[in-house]
């Protein structure tokens, strides 16, 4: 069983007003991510996240986007919950621009445990009513409250 609140801090859930650009946004939840994580460099975090975008794009449509990687050194998955007011462009399948991005890191050898959290938020972000919800939180308090009531809510 994941631990969520262990999963996404208090500190790596925010909304911004908008995004320069997917690289800038990335590289700025890298750095939350390694500024309350130790052990985590974000600079290797940028490196992985771009790498995987590279790849394919993580946007999933509907306004939503899930950038993830698995990173050396994690025995426990990380992210960061973002809401942006002005949408960004993130090369979504359905060229939406994304407002709600989650950002997941889990560890090198936790396939499973990333494949499962990448289904959980996927399927959680892909209900409209869920997606209303987080882009109707003005604060990162009210973001960090609505995406765990959520994360705990959701089979």
């Amino acid at each position: 069983m994941i631990d969520f609140h262990t999963l996404l801090g208090p500190d790596c859930t925010w909304v911004l007003p908008e995004a320069t650009s997917k690289k800038r946004l990335l590289e700025s939840a890298a750095e939350r991510i390694a500024a309350t994580h130790e052990g985590v460099d974000s600079r290797s975090l940028f490196d992985h996240l771009m790498a995987r975008e590279r790849l394919g794009s993580t946007g999933l449509g509907d306004g939503v986007a899930i950038p993830h990687c698995r990173l050396e050194g994690r025995t426990e998955p990380v992210g960061a919950m973002i809401k942006l007011d002005k949408g960004l462009e993130f090369d979504a399948p359905d060229g939406e621009p994304v407002t709600l991005v989650f950002v997941l890191v889990a560890p090198a050898e936790g396939h499973d445990v990333h494949l499962k959290l990448l289904a959980k938020l996927a399927a959680m972000l892909g209900q409209e009513a869920y997606r209303a919800e987080l882009r109707a939180c003005s604060t990162d308090k009210a973001l960090y409250s609505r995406i765990h009531s959520l994360l705990e809510a959701s089979p």
